[in-house]
């Protein structure tokens, strides 16, 4: 349930303004998406630095959710945001709406204009037709200086700026200004953000000034990349946390992979829990330099928690999985040949997005469904003939009847080994593989027989035979 905090009370000056203090020694961070998209790995890298900081530091972690452009922000994307964030486990400990902070926003424009800080731009209004009044900053046109925890140094000159518009009028302000009275009403003290943000920094740095705020500290964070070294963008992939979430990725490996993009802990390890993380992040060893979001490195990290799962956590998702995708295929659902196809679908998937490309391709069928075997001629192994193929089959059949059930192939080999090596291996396993599978290409009979135990076995081979014979 979300914690829905009210505007503090406390602090504040006549006008309900609040009064400038020290910052104290709470390390206060923020989140703040707009709505008006999914979450993007870009900004859940920024908000899993942003939540690494504070809780290293016994801090708080605000969500502030920017929604004021109300044709663009909708409820399903605050939701995405809010449940992907929820999923990696950054946890807020408050939570604000800026729709719902309007009345603050009002007491900051009209204390500015007041004390000729900012002023209502007539011309302009007059230009616009239907805006009564355009609210611009009046800019000091000074140097500003601030030390970047990432970048070191970093100067502007403001006068560059001209007299930028902070609001469109009293009840409806822009962007920079409402990012800064909400940063100073919120108590934060550091602000992580992409370095596409760095241009911003000067707008804000004269507002806080202007509105007696507390500078907080800055770290501008270098940009995600794709392969190709350009800004990561759709036509690289997947972008969005929903989208990886659906493909079967684990959090454990997306938050592993966002914590490298940019930060690396100077040592050779690689994987680290979150509550590690939170120990071990340190801001001054994150790079400048751009961060190649790479989807052969994250599968890699998936790869690792799958192998780390144990077989009772596999089985429950691959059920679902089997079940939803063959369910108007499968003539016979089993759980314990999906038990058995454990160690299969532990070397061939990376992530359970694999495992429905090899349902969907059919890769499972043939441990559900019976084979049909149209083509019965194809249980013939090259020069043989029917007659003998009909009696190497007899003979598996028997073999198998008179043996305990084979749990592993290799059990299975030893079983008809023998007997194939003696007749001609090609005889004896290509009519019992294809009696199995029903296809040219499937793996081979020794593990197709222990994967569907004897019963199914023997009722393929012998109905194998009843096709050959032309008895049904």
């Amino acid at each position: 349930m979300l914690k829905i905090f009210n505007f503090l009370k406390n602090n504040k000056d006549e006008t309900g303004v609040r009064k400038t203090t020290d910052q104290g020694s709470q390390i206060v961070t923020r989140i703040a998406p707009s709505p008006t998209g999914v979450l993007h790995v870009g900004t859940a890298r920024t908000a899993l630095f942003n939540y690494l900081y504070a809780k290293q530091n016994n801090g708080k972690f605000i969500v502030r959710i920017e929604d004021t452009d109300k044709e663009r922000s909708t409820k399903e994307f605050e939701k995405d945001i809010l449940d992907s964030l929820e999923w990696l486990g950054l946890d807020h400990d408050e939570f604000y709406r800026q729709s719902e902070r309007g009345e603050i926003y009002r007491k900051y424009i009209e204390k500015l204009t007041e004390e000729g800080k900012a002023y209502i731009s007539k011309e302009e209004a007059k230009e616009e037709g239907q805006r009564s009044e355009v609210i611009r900053f009046k800019n000091p046109n000074k140097e500003i200086i601030f030390e970047d925890l990432v970048r070191g140094e970093i100067s502007f000159d403001t006068t560059e700026l001209g007299d930028f518009i902070i609001a469109k009028s009293v009840d409806e302000p822009l962007y920079h200004l409402a990012v800064v009275v909400d940063d100073h009403e919120m108590g934060v003290t550091h602000i992580f953000r992409g370095e596409d943000g760095i241009s911003n920094t000067p707008r804000q740095i004269l507002i806080q000034d202007a509105i007696g705020a507390q500078r907080p500290k800055y770290a501008h964070l270098p940009l995600i990349l794709g392969p190709d070294k350009s800004k990561l963008s759709k036509r690289h992939g997947a972008t969005s946390l929903n989208a990886f979430r659906e493909q079967g990725y684990f959090k454990e490996a997306i938050l592993n992979h966002l914590a490298f993009l940019g930060w690396n802990p100077g040592d050779e390890r690689e994987i680290f829990s979150l509550e590690e993380l939170i120990k071990d992040f340190d801001i001054k060893k994150v790079s400048k330099g751009g961060a190649v979001f790479n989807i052969e490195k994250l599968d890699w990290f998936n790869k690792h928690y799958l192998e780390n799962l144990n077989d009772e956590e596999i089985l429950k998702v691959a059920k679902e999985r089997i079940k939803e995708k063959m369910k108007s295929s499968v003539a016979d659902y089993n759980e314990e040949i999906i038990s058995k196809l454990i160690p299969l679908i532990r070397e061939r998937i990376e992530k359970f997005s694999d495992l429905d490309k090899l349902i969907e391709e059919g890769e499972f069928d043939y441990y559900f469904k019976e084979p049909i075997l149209s083509e019965p001629e194809k249980l013939i192994w090259k020069k043989s003939d029917k007659e003998k193929t009909t009696q190497h089959l007899e003979k598996v059949k028997e073999i198998i009847s008179e043996n305990e059930e084979k749990n592993n192939p290799d059990e299975a080999k030893e079983l008809l080994w023998n007997y194939a090596e003696e007749v001609g291996k090609g005889d004896v396993l290509w009519p019992t593989r294809y009696a199995l599978s029903g296809r040219d290409k499937s793996p081979d009979p020794f593990t197709l027989i222990s994967i569907l135990g004897k019963e199914k076995t023997l009722q393929r081979i012998i109905n194998a035979i009843d096709k050959l014979n032309g008895n049904n």
